[in-house]
């Protein structure tokens, strides 16, 4: 099992929307991925309430079958798609990928 996680921190302003508009939109854009992409074993993306100095705006938390559904889900169209939405919006974005 590979464990996918990504934390993005958010500009105030892209896209004409605000960092929460734009936080809720990459949550359903992320989750409609669900289920349209093979070998997404779970996913699940959470907004922070917190919103702290060291806190970032919007968690991705997934998880792969194996390391090929992982490389599957990153070039898959539907994936690739939302990527330049994602990062106009970004400020800083950090990852971590793991096998458990």
């Amino acid at each position: 099992m590979i464990k996918h996680i990504v934390m993005w921190r958010l500009k105030d302003n892209a896209h004409g929307n605000d960092s929460m508009t734009n936080a809720i939109l990459i949550k359903d854009k992320i989750e409609a991925l669900r289920d349209t992409i093979p070998g997404i074993a779970a996913l699940e993306v959470g907004i922070d309430y917190s919103r702290s100095d060291s806190s970032s705006d919007v968690l991705l938390y997934s998880e792969f079958e194996d390391k090929d559904a992982l490389n599957n889900y990153q070039k898959h169209p539907d994936h690739q798609a939302l990527i330049p939405f994602i990062v106009e919006a970004v400020a800083e974005r950090r990852l971590v990928d793991y096998e458990k």
